[in-house]
């Protein structure tokens, strides 16, 4: 069966190219579960239609099939596919992508965006596209790196893909005008062995970066994670 194309996609080297290891990624990320209670405050999906937008393996799925009235994944990389779908047979998992929704207007309460389409600017498409599926009323949550606080914001600083956006200064502007709330949460990683801990990193960073930062933690499992999340509630007055 032919696929449409998704112009606004870019496949992720981290876990379509690797999605056994970002699993042990996902596992150790957020364990106290602090990004989950800040997304739930933000737009409730108890009883609600959720949206995971750019759902990758399907990960988080299991979780909101767990408390929403329906869990629909929406993913852009075949390769992923077949993994997200087999995570729960109370979800569904479509093939879209942030600027191709495979909805119907005003059919969603709450997106996610977790991790995929937060670069703007340069997102306004995605935005618009989210805008009309959600319901009135509704809300999209977009997480992504707090590029100023915890240790993965020191090793993404020292990343030369990452050091353009050091400060999350062109990123914040654009969601504000969007009139988004924007909260802060510190988290961490924890890993069950070192062995994993280190592989993870060589997987997100390049070597010259991460492996000095490791020879000066001999043992350490795990790091402190700061994360962002810009919410955006559909309202008449939303700009795109």
């Amino acid at each position: 069966m032919s696929r449409r194309r998704l112009a606004d996609f870019d496949p992720a080297p981290n876990q379509g190219g690797n999605p056994r290891l970002y699993e042990i990624e996902n596992r150790a990320a957020d364990r106290r579960g602090l990004v989950l209670q800040a997304m739930r405050r933000a737009a409730p999906w108890a009883g609600r239609t959720l949206v995971d937008l750019g759902c990758g393996s399907g990960f988080w799925l299991p979780g909101y099939a767990g408390e929403a009235a329906e869990v629909i994944g929406v993913e852009p990389d075949e390769r992923l596919l077949p993994l997200a779908r087999s995570r729960s047979a109370r979800t569904r998992v479509l093939h879209g992508s942030a600027e191709q929704l495979p909805l119907a207007d005003a059919s969603v309460d709450v997106v996610h965006a977790r991790f995929a389409y937060f670069f703007p600017p340069g997102c306004d498409r995605g935005l618009a596209e989210v805008m009309r599926v959600l319901r009135p009323g509704g809300a999209l949550v977009a997480v992504g790196n707090d590029l100023r606080a915890g240790e993965f914001a020191e090793l993404l600083r020292r990343s030369p893909w990452a050091a353009e956006l050091a400060d999350g200064g062109p990123r914040d502007a654009w969601w504000a005008r969007r009139g988004a709330e924007r909260t802060a949460v510190l988290s961490d990683w924890r890993f069950d062995s070192r062995a994993d801990f280190e592989a993870v990193l060589h997987l997100e960073f390049p070597a010259d970066v991460v492996e000095p930062w490791l020879a000066r933690r001999p043992d350490a499992r795990g790091l402190s994670y700061g994360y962002l999340l810009f919410t955006v509630q559909k309202t008449l007055s939303v700009v795109c």
